[in-house]
């Protein structure tokens, strides 16, 4: 080792560079720190720096020589620097830094300076127009074994900023011991050796914009801290091992428009908690509860408000910070596989709500990034959401619509979730979606449709279903947009299905009438088949009709307890049998009696109560049964599928209409009397010469009906009525749904066709 005197001076970090440094603010650590060649004349040198501001004393060790050399200490704050001639060898030698720790303690680190960057120019290049599919790939934190050596490769994307560093408990939460390297486009990188399964991190960003400093989560992090905390955490994504093979070979019959779909949305949080003390159930947990409870009730699937991570409950979820990252609320993200994994096996499908239209402002998520409004619009005309405080995401911008396409791919690969049901798609549609007249910018055209939004929308679903055919996406947009389940290349924006919000609120509004009254608004209850083929519609009674002194279903319902019953009970068979797939939230299935609250669990206590078991063993029945009727399903899209029977009865208030399978045996005949008074010897024609059979009546005593119905078979009279060449004569119970079949029930199988 030559002396102090023998160092080659001009090898030797300038001061000025050593103080950027120290100071946390050098915008390219890599020119310093880490390995560099030095060549003097004909004498060629090694030169190892680095900033260890917790050791006293630094050598670098050759390991092909096995040579310690004592570093010189830089700067008091602990730059240290060594330097020795350089043999014959590698370019970059294999060295490691060995440290002496303020107390006295020894140890050996790999110096993360000697690695070099993982992201190659094709990848840069690729995110840069927004075509790196699978981002989420290269981005974030990844477990590598690079020259024989574990660790984690971090990346992040924050091009505005002037230094970016990784911290956490490894360096003390010191934003200068771990700087980042930036390449193109503005994304920064570092490996990190020997880091740990399930260790803290954050982003520590210095901004070239007003010296504005923040600590981030990682937008691409796979897992969080639980709430309050707000850390990323380390996560390996490669080490679960599946177990749904056969949901994921029979997902494409199972997911077709010709398929039964009934939903059972699900607020995990809220859905069972412990009976003891009330604390959430884990992602186990709720798995096996799940699965065993939408088997018995005859859910195809479970769609869940967002569980991606989120810091504040009363979000439900819908305010992401953490994309890529279950919440920790229940689990871990193998949990959550389970989870999923289990729900498969049990013939249960996973819908996730994602929500690419808006994200929070919290300091540590996405808002306002690298000092900058990186992910949304500058603009507050365009990159503010009014009616919920939040930031839109800028979808003119390649690497924000890369983060979110990434993202849905994201979710279908690393987790099997079978589609996605958008939030909120007619706020990204309308640039004056709840603005005043004066706060909102036209587009090119000098109209309000946000083209940048339709161009994602079309390219999301393109990319999901060229990628995952059987996967299914579905749109919340409450407004007439036209063409929302139409494919992009026929000027749709290509969901496969859309929930039907005109459907419900009429529904709703007419079903909160006095029945005396209802007979001057049948128009709510008809009005729906006028459209009900203009897109792949979806019959959904969600969360937010249950939430914000909407009331409950039950309590929505007029009359006295009795009659509330009878009247959700006839809402249910009017939803059941109406052209379209089915949606529930969770409760509305034994009709909770209070407002839906996030924070604690469901009413389960009001089983023990006859009423509502009685209810809950009535959605049990319908539920089952719809799976076993064809013609409750197999047309929902299709105009062949429905025929009205009657809808002009408004002095009975009765609406009767036919449902039709592939073949005749399949057609079942709904009827609603809307009011409390039963109709004996009611007169109704049907599509058949009969025998014409009950199968379901919603009044029938175990459900805490009257009991009143048509237990025998019906004949059917010659007897032209209502268009058709026949017709029965049957009683309508007060208050009541039934339905009818030619195929008597005894003939249909016992268990729904999925179990």
């Amino acid at each position: 080792m030559p002396s102090a005197d023998a160092r080659p001076v001009a090898a030797m970090a300038a001061e000025d560079e050593i103080a950027a440094i120290v100071a946390g603010r050098h915008a390219a650590p890599a020119q310093i720190l880490g390995w560099h060649p030095y060549a003097c004349g004909t004498a060629t040198y090694n030169v190892v720096r680095a900033f260890r501001p917790l050791e006293r004393k630094v050598w670098v060790r050759d390991l092909r020589s096995g040579v310690a050399y004592a570093a010189r200490r830089r700067h008091a704050a602990g730059f240290f620097e060594a330097i020795w001639p350089r043999a014959d060898g590698p370019a970059v030698p294999r060295y490691v830094l060995q440290l002496l720790g303020r107390n006295g303690e020894r140890h050996e680190i790999e110096d993360p300076y000697r690695f070099p960057a993982r992201m190659t120019d094709y990848d840069h290049h690729l995110f840069a127009e927004g075509n790196l599919r699978q981002a989420w790939r290269k981005l974030g934190a990844h477990h590598r074994v690079v020259e024989q050596v574990p660790g984690v490769h971090f990346a992040v994307w924050a091009p505005n900023a002037l230094r970016v560093s990784v911290i956490g408990p490894f360096n003390a939460w010191d934003e200068r011991v771990h700087p980042m390297h930036v390449r193109q486009g503005g994304v920064w990188e570092l490996f990190i050796p020997r880091l740990a399964e399930g260790e803290r991190y954050k982003y520590s960003l210095l901004s070239r914009q007003n010296d504005y400093r923040i600590d981030k989560m990682d937008p691409y992090g796979f897992h969080s801290e639980k709430r309050p905390d707000t850390q990323s955490r380390i996560w390996n994504l490669r080490r679960y091992a599946w177990q749904d093979r056969q949901w994921m070979r029979e997902r494409a019959t199972r997911q077709t428009r010709e398929a039964p779909l009934h939903i059972y949305e699900v607020h995990l949080g809220s859905w069972k908690r412990n009976p003891s003390d009330q604390s959430a159930l884990a992602y186990g947990e709720l798995a096996h509860a799940l699965a065993a409870y939408c088997r018995r009730m005859g859910y195809t699937h479970v769609e869940l408000l967002p569980v991606m991570e989120h810091p504040l409950d009363q979000s439900w979820g819908y305010q992401v910070t953490g994309y890529f990252a279950p919440t920790s609320r229940f689990g871990d993200p193998d949990a959550f596989r389970y989870f999923v994994d289990h729900l498969h096996q049990q013939g249960i499908g996973v819908l996730l709500d994602w929500v690419p239209a808006h994200f929070p402002k919290d300091g540590h998520g996405l808002a306002f990034f690298d000092g900058t409004h990186l992910f949304e619009h500058s603009d507050p005309r365009r990159g503010e959401h009014r009616e919920w405080d939040t930031r839109i995401f800028n979808f003119g911008r390649n690497e924000v619509r890369n983060f979110l396409l990434s993202n849905a791919l994201f979710w279908l690969e690393e987790y099997h979730i079978d589609g996605f049901r958008v939030d909120a798609v007619a706020s990204m549609l309308y640039l004056d979606y709840a603005r005043a007249a004066d706060d909102w910018v036209p587009n090119e055209y000098g109209q309000r449709e946000n083209l940048e939004a339709v161009r994602f929308l079309r390219e999301f679903n393109r990319l999901v279903h060229d990628a995952y055919p059987d996967a299914l996406t579905i749109a919340e947009e409450s407004t007439a947009w036209p063409r929302v389940t139409a494919p992009d290349y026929a000027g749709g924006l290509g969901f496969d299905m859309k929930w039907n919000m005109g459907w419900m609120h009429d529904t709703l509004a007419y079903f909160q009438l006095d029945p005396a009254h209802r007979k001057y608004h049948s128009h709510r209850l008809t009005f729906g088949l006028t459209y009900a083929y203009a897109e792949n519609f979806i019959l959904s009674f969600s969360h937010d009709e249950v939430v914000h002194l909407k009331q409950s279903q039950l309590n929505k319902m007029p009359g006295d307890r009795w009659q509330q019953f009878a009247n959700l009970r006839l809402l249910a068979i009017f939803q059941y049998g109406h052209p379209g797939k089915k949606l529930n939230f969770m409760g509305n299935e034994f009709a909770q009696d209070a407002e839906w609250a996030a924070e604690r669990s469901l009413d389960w206590h009001l089983l023990a109560e006859r009423s509502h078991a009685q209810f809950h063993a009535f959605m049990q029945d319908l539920g089952r049964l719809y799976l076993q009727l064809p013609a409750l399903w197999v047309k929902d899209t299709q105009p062949d599928g429905f025929a009205w029977i009657d809808f002009q009865d408004v002095d009975n208030t009765v609406i009767a209409f036919a449902r039709y399978g592939r073949y005749p045996v399949d057609t079942v005949v709904v009827i609603l009397n809307m009011t409390p008074i039963p109709r004996h010897a009611y007169c109704l024609g049907v599509p058949g010469a009969g025998p014409w059979f009950e199968i379901f009546n919603s009044d029938a005593a175990a459900y805490g009906g009257s009991g009143l119905g048509n237990p025998q078979a019906l004949a059917a009279a010659p007897e032209p009525r209502h268009g058709f060449d026949y017709a029965v004569s049957l009683v309508l119970p007060p208050l009541a749904g039934l339905m009818l079949s030619p195929c008597a029930p005894a003939a249909r199988p016992a268990a729904p066709p999925h179990e």
